[in-house]
């Protein structure tokens, strides 16, 4: 699986492998997330315009998963990671992660940084195996604060929610 930044006429492709991947959360109760719509293309637009899009290719070069980031509190945090079901659990999440750790330290930034459900299997104990710890809410920067109001106010509390570090 090679990974590359986005093209423009591939973001429609983004808001598809999100919408196919955030059917998972049916399985766990959760369908509210999987009806939650993926972020508009001029948004997409934006993490690709900032060199912070990358996506996960097949062999005929189709996207199949994707990672966009951007900087918050002097770290890259992870706005979204989605793999497309049929290439679950074949550590292509793990590969986009990897990426942008590498392109993290090439800049001289010190950690990664993301939110997620602490109880979905695929999302804090993922990422943990992944290399990422809790973080407790003293740890928290203005910016991370900002993202965890901003999604208390889009409904997510309903469930346990966390905020994640990996130092580089």
């Amino acid at each position: 699986m090679r990974i590359r930044p986005v093209s423009a006429d591939e973001l429609p492709r983004l808001q598809d492998i999100e919408r196919a991947a955030g059917q998972c959360f049916r399985d766990v109760g959760m369908p509210e997330v999987a009806e939650d719509e993926p972020l508009p293309v001029r948004e997409l637009a934006r993490y690709r315009h900032n060199g912070l899009a990358w996506v996960a290719v097949d062999p005929a070069d189709v996207p199949v998963a994707y990672l966009i980031a951007e900087s918050v509190d002097g770290n890259l945090h992870i706005e979204q990671v989605s793999v497309h079901p049929d290439q679950a659990r074949r550590a292509v999440g793990r590969m986009l992660l990897d990426h942008l750790a590498d392109h993290a330290v090439a800049a001289g930034v010190p950690a990664l940084t993301l939110t997620t459900f602490a109880d979905v299997p695929w999302n804090a104990p993922y990422y943990t195996r992944c290399g990422f710890h809790p973080l407790d809410d003293r740890a928290l920067g203005p910016g991370l604060r900002e993202i965890r109001s901003q999604e208390a106010a889009h409904g997510l509390d309903r469930w346990p929610r966390v905020c994640m570090r990996r130092d580089l």
